[in-house]
């Protein structure tokens, strides 16, 4: 049985993977907020998975404080685990190191110019990382989209609520494309990269059409795309909530004006194509969209 050290398993994406993952490896938990770094015990440690970090502040967060949590605090545990004799060093980042909303998906291969202090610091730790690899010392990279599942919050949950309290709603006709990636098959690829690095490493030879950097970079999503529009009926469809969806002229523009954020994230486009690392892994997502946004609702966990 392998011996992990898991952070952030505080959190849902944390809780879904011990609670799913506990009877399969033995994992210990590290918090950065309660436990100190210098006193953490590494040897015999096969496996780091860093899920702790300072995630996109809606209120904003300063450029030193992004830098301090994602990039510093990364750093030291990954040399760390890399002199106590870890294996392979995990690093949960996001798709917001290649940029904000696009009319074309995303791969492991696009080049990235992140557009906020969250991106950047996510793409700066991934690059400091990297440096650190060698044979004895795996460092593998999951950029994910958005990730929904039972105790989810911020924009999921806000559409769900909106959804459970108003049965009328303006967003008739938006036809947007934006991935995510459901708690269950985000888990379920961190399973198949451990097995995988571990067993095999990754070398040049294996995928000729990569540039080294990209060896270790693995993009996480459901199958399919959605639109706002069919979010809303699924949510609604699993609530056995009755919802209307209407068109009102104007709104679209001047929600734009009034509230810019709250318009990019209902009508923007966010596509990834995941296809190099489903070939990597020989990957199988093991949940549609519909049975993640089911089980979401019903409180799997």
């Amino acid at each position: 049985m392998k011996r992990i050290v898991l952070t952030g398993s505080n959190g849902f994406v944390g809780s879904y993977f011990i609670n799913h993952y506990k009877d399969k490896y033995d994992i210990k938990k590290f918090s950065f907020l309660n436990d100190k770094l210098e006193i953490l015990d590494l040897n015999r440690i096969d496996v780091v998975f860093h899920l702790s970090a300072l995630v996109h502040q809606m209120g904003g967060a300063s450029a030193n404080e992004y830098e301090r949590v994602n990039v510093i605090q990364t750093v030291n545990l990954a040399k760390k685990a890399k002199a106590s004799g870890v294996k392979q060093f995990i690093f949960m980042s996001t798709v917001k190191v290649y940029g904000e909303e696009t009319e074309s998906a995303y791969t492991e291969n696009s080049v990235c110019h992140p557009e906020d202090e969250y991106g950047r610091s996510k793409l700066k730790a991934e690059n400091e990382l990297l440096k650190l690899e060698d044979e004895a010392f795996k460092v593998s990279i999951i950029r994910t989209p958005i990730v929904y599942g039972y105790g989810v919050k911020a924009n999921i949950k806000n559409l769900v609520n909106l959804v459970q309290k108003i049965s009328i709603l303006p967003f008739s006709g938006i036809e947007n494309r934006r991935s995510m990636v459901y708690v269950g098959n985000l888990c379920h690829l961190v399973d198949e990269v451990i097995r995988f690095r571990v067993k095999h490493g990754m070398t040049e030879e294996c995928h000729p059409e990569l540039d080294s950097g990209s060896q270790n970079i693995f993009l996480a999503s459901d199958d399919e795309p959605l639109s706002t529009l069919k979010l809303i009926k699924l949510i609604a469809k699993n609530l056995d909530k009755k919802v209307y969806l209407i068109k009102i002229p104007f709104f679209e523009a001047l929600l734009k004006l009034l509230k810019p954020s709250f318009h990019k994230r209902l009508y923007g486009s966010l596509e990834v194509d995941n296809t190099i690392t489903k070939q990597k892994l020989n990957l199988k997502n093991p949940y549609s969209v519909e049975e993640g946004i089911g089980l979401m609702l019903k409180g799997e966990s």
